[in-house]
């Protein structure tokens, strides 16, 4: 038992699970414009489960299929998985053991919700060969504000679409700037990313244009919902940010 713990503890060590924190305000924002104000506590507490373990099993997964480039990448050789610290087969099964938590809370919260699990769990887990396929990997990972909308309503409204485009380009613009770091890797290893067909220059500039195109998004969302002045000064504190 006492190895079980030590695993499941280097396992939550090895995909950063507290960064869920991080994707969290998506998806509750989804949440608020569904509800038009704060959900149920019981949804919101169902949609929490269903984010922080839908990243869990992601990010178990992307560590499982990149365990050989991760090997021979000096940035992440000494990652748990190919130095050897956790086996294949326990991240194996927290992957397993993550997706039916997120199985569950998507039970719990409604049978709309239930029926596009399993989709929504084939977009985050098809990520990780993503860079196999496109240089355009980044532009996958999106999903999280229209799930909360559907947990919440039971249905899908086309505009939310906006905000889950805005996510897209938001998380996809960063991922660029974070690929520029395995450019020379990726390029040896025969991967696919911005930096690696375009040059760590051009990349920068797609970041920009990627985040650019996002407050766009962003205003217009504003004026979809009519969700006042507070709001758009908070697209405006973000493109400050940006900027920054």
């Amino acid at each position: 038992m006492g190895n079980v713990w030590k695993s499941t503890r280097l396992t939550l060590e090895m995909i950063k699970w507290e960064h869920s924190i991080f994707a969290l305000p998506f998806a509750l924002t989804g949440a608020v414009l569904a509800a038009d104000g704060w959900p149920q506590a019981r949804v919101l507490a169902w949609i929490v489960v269903c984010m922080v373990s839908a990243r869990s099993a992601a990010m178990a997964f992307n560590r499982l299929a990149d365990a050989r480039l991760d090997a021979s990448n000096p940035r992440t050789a000494m990652r748990a998985l190919p130095a050897g610290i956790l086996s294949t087969g326990f991240v194996a099964g927290f992957v397993v053991a993550a997706a039916g938590v997120f199985l569950l809370g998507a039970w719990r919260l409604n049978r709309l919700t239930l029926e596009l699990a399993p989709l929504a769990l084939g977009i985050i887990l098809a990520y990780s060969y993503m860079k196999r396929v496109t240089r355009w990997s980044h532009l996958v990972l999106g999903i999280a504000p229209s799930a909360a909308w559907i947990a919440v309503r039971g249905s899908l409204d086309p505009r939310i679409a906006v905000l889950s485009g805005a996510v897209l380009l938001w998380v996809g613009g960063f991922d660029v700037l974070y690929a520029c770091q395995d450019f020379e890797h990726d390029r040896s290893a025969g991967l696919n990313s911005v930096p690696q067909a375009f040059g760590l220059d051009a990349a920068f500039w797609i970041a920009r244009a990627m985040h650019v195109a996002m407050l766009c998004l962003l205003a217009w969302l504003v004026e979809l919902f009519g969700l006042g002045h507070l709001a758009g000064v908070g697209v405006v504190v973000v493109a400050a940010l940006l900027g920054y």
